[in-house]
């Protein structure tokens, strides 16, 4: 094992962190964040308490009756003023998340299910929601502090610094409405949806190692067969993402080299075999324990194909005859071209882990040329019979691809090019139909 282990320097770049399953539990839910908020308010008003309390101590103390007298009047106003924001709050929240359940409803319906993710992972969304449960209690905190005396010498109490902070509270809690209503009207455009999905699949190729020294393709010929097999333990789901870093370590403390055997996103069960061990025995589980998250579904997170397949799903329910939206289709193979361009010179197939020393450690399989090119193409095709301006997109999309990629990848973009103009031949019985849905337009129809 030591000829194939080629001694090289690391690959530029950060290995993308592993997913804590903690963080990702605490992210997919919304309770969290308000419960965090509801806490540390009260912690932020027993503070303010204190303060209210200097305050009238010092002024009594120093005989300024005049000055808490004046206060007292500011507080029966600020008491006025925090009873109707209390009352008001709850109800506020009632409606804004009302609608916004609703309006995630309707964007699963028309675009994917699997977009209701961005809307509970939003971070504005959470914020919001957090702020507006922390005013409501804070609200509810500070009318229990009004001293029912108005005698300046015998109160105890007057919340001014409270009345104050739930102002500030209100004012914030209208600031973040403002951005909510906005981040979740953008969140709703179709066209800032596919943007966004388009930037995390951007986000998952750059993190990937970049090849070094052009050797990659002969160090993995050189791995030769598995000497021992590692066992997937634990409950059955959708692999999420692997601890590279760990694996690296365990691999080179061992001296040997891991190879992930099922992809990122690829669904598992227990007993079956997740890793292979090239070079010597495997590991101690203990070793490998916690080096792979499973989930109940795909993250961007190192799966280089989730961006595609939502992006595919996005286009198919456009194509759909009950929604019929052949500008959406469009604007999501747009990103599928986009996605495979900034692929079609990098090398796929398999992303190779080194150590500090350059000696591959991990191997990870990821998606090939032609089935990323499968997977943005295929389905979409399919669907793209009858809608010249699908049609058209995808030719001017195939042909632009056909310009950027080696000669080696242009089979896969001349077979979807030609099983395209198959299927409008056939669907088409006017020569000028066939030939105006053949026709290359990078806007469809425009």
């Amino acid at each position: 094992m030591s000829d194939w282990m080629v001694t090289q320097s690391p690959a530029p770049g950060r290995r993308p962190r592993a997913l804590s399953p903690l963080r990702e539990h605490l992210r997919d839910t919304f309770w969290f964040a308000p419960t965090v908020a509801m806490v540390s308010v009260f912690v932020v008003w027993a503070g303010a308490q204190i303060l209210d309390t200097v305050i009238v101590d010092t002024l009594q103390e120093d005989g300024d009756y005049e000055t808490l007298d004046e206060l007292l009047r500011f507080a029966e106003d600020a008491k006025a003023v925090v009873t109707v924001v209390g009352s008001a709050m709850m109800t506020f929240i009632g409606v804004v998340f009302s609608i916004s359940l609703v309006a995630v409803q309707m964007a699963s319906g028309q675009f994917t299910p699997r977009v209701v993710r961005l809307f509970v992972r939003s971070r504005i969304t959470k914020a919001t929601f957090a702020v507006f449960l922390a005013t409501f209690v804070l609200t509810l905190l500070v009318l229990t502090s009004f001293d029912s005396t108005d005698d300046p010498r015998a109160v105890t109490s007057v919340p001014l610094v409270q009345s104050v902070l739930t102002l500030c509270m209100v004012a914030l809690s209208l600031f973040l409405f403002v951005l909510y209503v906005n981040t979740t009207l953008r969140l709703m455009r179709i066209s800032h949806v596919i943007a966004r999905i388009a930037t995390e699949s951007f986000r998952v190729a750059a993190s990937m190692p970049v090849p070094t020294g052009g050797q990659d393709g002969q160090d993995t010929a050189r791995l030769g067969s598995a000497t021992a097999w590692v066992p997937h333990e634990g409950r059955a789901g959708v692999l999420r993402d692997v601890h590279i870093a760990r694996l690296v370590r365990v691999a080179r403390k061992h001296g040997v080299v891991l190879r992930l055997i099922p992809r990122i996103g690829d669904f598992v069960v227990p007993g079956t075999p997740v890793l292979a061990v090239h070079g010597g025995p495997a590991p101690p589980r203990g070793a490998l324990r916690y080096t792979a998250s499973v989930g109940v579904e795909r993250t961007y997170h190192q799966d280089l194909g989730f961006g595609l397949r939502q992006l595919s799903d996005i286009a198919l329910r456009a194509l759909s005859p009950a929604i019929n939206d052949p500008t959406t289709a469009v604007q999501a193979l747009d990103r599928v071209i986009q996605f495979l361009a900034s692929l079609s010179r990098r090398p796929l197939d398999a992303a190779l882990h080194r150590d500090r020393a350059g000696a591959v450690r991990l191997v990870q399989a990821v998606p090939g040329w032609t089935e990323l090119v499968d997977l943005g193409f295929t389905e979409v095709r399919g669907c793209a019979i009858g809608s010249p301006q699908v049609s058209r997109r995808m030719l001017a999309g195939l042909d632009d691809l056909l310009l950027l990629v080696p000669a080696e990848r242009r089979e896969p973009l001349l077979r979807h090019r030609e099983l395209l103009r198959q299927a409008v031949d056939q669907t088409e019985s006017s020569p000028s139909d066939r030939a105006f849905a053949l026709r290359p337009d990078r806007q469809g129809i425009g």
